[in-house]
């Protein structure tokens, strides 16, 4: 059998996440007849149907869904060979780090600058995401290394670096009468808040179950906050984009969150063994100090 070719997974990527052969041809800026043609071709030389297509509309099958899964995993290595293979030639060489924004924002100061003091440091480029996206922009190659939450973030794949494990929070109007209690209980955000938790899309864009606002971005969180529509349980840490209506208030039983470096296990750029020193250097002081380790 022949090799399967990068168009070919795009082609069937595109239709497995879309799960509409219209909206896929939309996607991939082509006419539906070709693309539903390359789908029959492929599922022709593999010799297993990809998709059931009936009247409810298009799922996939069990042999689709293992091949989306390897196709994501290619397609992310092509896409990060080639974005590699580009930062060759840029005379500027550099450590790419991505995180949340408004995430670990005093602990990413106190890295960076930890960093920047050793001799062998290498310019930082900080490139600032969404929720969720910093799994993405690192399997990809458009980042060297990237801050993660556990168990928030999707870490599989890659490996890690544990710099601070710290407590959560509600973040809520500061009208509400949670607002007033100086802590709670999960029990306290789900029965007594008497607001929806807001929902985050999962790692493949779908939104979990749930009575909460679907968002996207952290701006729209915040003014759901500040309109007292929503609540949201965080890391205390990642309080930066808070607005000044909004409280924090200490959830006593939330699961402890560990925020951590990460980057792809089959790549080691130039600069992060540094890095890695300067987080060993800055977990250490926060140890060190678990005031320190509260506020980061």
């Amino acid at each position: 059998m022949d090799d399967i070719e990068i168009r070919e997974l795009r082609y069937f990527a595109a239709v497995a996440e879309e799960l509409h052969f219209g909206r896929a041809a939309q996607r991939l800026h082509m006419s539906q007849p070709p693309l539903s043609r390359a789908i029959q071709l492929l599922e022709q030389r593999l010799g297993v149907d990809l998709f059931h297509r009936d009247r409810r509309g298009v799922r996939l099958t069990p042999a689709g869904a293992v091949l989306l899964e390897e196709a994501g995993q290619v397609l992310d290595a092509a896409a990060a060979a080639v974005e590699r293979t580009r930062r060759t030639v840029d005379p500027a060489e550099r450590l790419v780090l991505v995180t949340k924004a408004g995430a670990s924002h005093e602990l990413l100061r106190a890295l960076l600058d930890t960093y920047a003091a050793r001799p062998d440091a290498l310019p930082v480029e900080v490139v600032l995401c969404e929720v969720g996206e910093q799994r993405q922009v690192l399997r990809r190659g458009r980042a060297d290394v990237a801050i993660v939450h556990s168990p928030y973030d999707v870490i599989g794949g890659f490996e890690t670096r544990d710099l601070v494990t710290e407590g959560q929070v509600a973040i809520v109007p500061e009208a509400h009468p949670l607002a007033l209690r100086p802590q709670v209980a999960l029990a306290d955000v789900s029965d007594v808040a008497g607001l929806p938790i807001a929902r985050w899309p999962r790692h493949d864009g779908s939104y979990p179950p749930g009575p909460g606002p679907e968002v996207r971005t952290q701006s729209e969180l915040a003014q759901l906050v500040s309109l007292g529509r929503t609540l949201l349980v965080i890391p205390e840490s990642s309080r930066a984009w808070q607005w000044p209506d909004h409280v924090a208030v200490p959830v006593l039983d939330a699961p402890l969150v560990t925020t951590k470096l990460a980057w792809r296990a089959s790549s080691r750029p130039a600069g992060l063994d540094s890095l890695l020193a300067a987080a060993g250097e800055v977990a250490d002081r926060l140890i060190g100090h678990p005031t320190a380790a509260r506020t980061a």
